[in-house]
């Protein structure tokens, strides 16, 4: 196979595995950026995709995995360390001489976010900014996969209730899918979208008692949003989920962000990029209702 131009970091999970659909669909050659050669990087080899591995805290590992690359996609997880590993990924990409990356930030990164991840996303951006390697920043809302987490269906499943405590708050949700297409589409066409910041939104804007009858009405079952507390949240997530501190206080400060209306909008970049529109909750659901069968 001839040497890859795509770089795919996040190559296992939902964004950077439906990027990597929508390239091999396109006839691109992909190279997959992973952590350990397991059955999924096989799995990802097996299709064609070039694998390299390493982390985001060895730059020459992400030096040796940029070589001959025109496109890079960065995702880092909801965790401490994003600003050292966007400084090592965009160093890397310099010397390699990268052409365009795309970064997947969030809608909260602000300067003055109360949250340290979002702020820290902010800042990342800014340090792909001063490197001097074009970059489109994507910020999306809330995720439509959040309802197909294997822990939140559990929960609904047994209590035919999403619990959140978002008040009536808004969003329009957007699938894992339908981003993967947008990062495909910068990855593989960046011209014009050098320098971009883009909010990434579902088709339409729902508050959680539309988004569960949503659900009810593809799934046949009544659901109910049952609103919490940010405390009772909070509390959840460190007892029962056992999330990291770090994590803990992202959500928390996310939670009052889209009780605020940080989250709320929607457009159509989705399609502009990609030529097809966003998938609705009842699409999403229709996609994925296996999960709750």
């Amino acid at each position: 196979m001839s040497q890859a131009e795509i770089l795919v970091s996040g190559a296992t999970g939902r964004t950077g595995g439906a990027a990597i659909d929508e390239l091999l669909k396109m006839g691109k050659r992909v190279r997959a950026y992973v952590r350990t050669d397991d059955e999924r990087a096989a799995a990802l080899r097996e299709r064609g995709v070039e694998i390299a591995l390493g982390d985001f805290t060895d730059i020459d590992d992400i030096r040796a995995a940029m070589e001959g690359i025109r496109s890079a996609y960065f995702l880092y997880p909801l965790a401490p360390g994003i600003i050292d590993g966007t400084a090592y990924f965009a160093q890397a990409a310099k010397e390699a001489g990268v052409a365009a990356i795309v970064n997947m930030s969030q809608i909260s990164a602000r300067r003055e976010s109360r949250s340290h991840l979002a702020q820290d996303h902010w800042i990342s951006e800014r340090v792909f900014d001063w490197s001097g390697v074009p970059t489109t920043h994507l910020r999306p809302t809330f995720f439509t996969d959040w309802l197909v987490y294997p822990h939140f269906v559990k929960e609904i499943r047994a209590s035919k209730k999403i619990e959140f405590p978002f008040d009536n708050g808004r969003h329009a949700p957007i699938s894992a899918d339908d981003q993967g297409r947008v990062i495909a589409h910068i990855l593989a066409n960046p011209a014009g979208h050098e320098g971009k910041i883009y909010n990434l939104h579902g088709p339409v804007e729902m508050n959680h008692t539309e988004i569960a009858a949503a659900m009810s009405e593809v799934l046949g079952v009544e659901i109910q949003y049952a609103p919490t507390s940010i405390e009772a949240f909070k509390l959840k997530m460190e007892q029962q989920y056992k999330f990291p501190p770090s994590l803990v206080q992202h959500l928390v400060e996310v939670a009052q962000n889209y009780r605020e209306g940080i989250f709320a909008g929607v457009n159509d970049v989705v399609e502009k990029v990609t030529g097809t529109p966003a998938l609705s909750v009842q699409a999403f659901m229709e996609k994925y209702r296996d999960v709750y069968a």
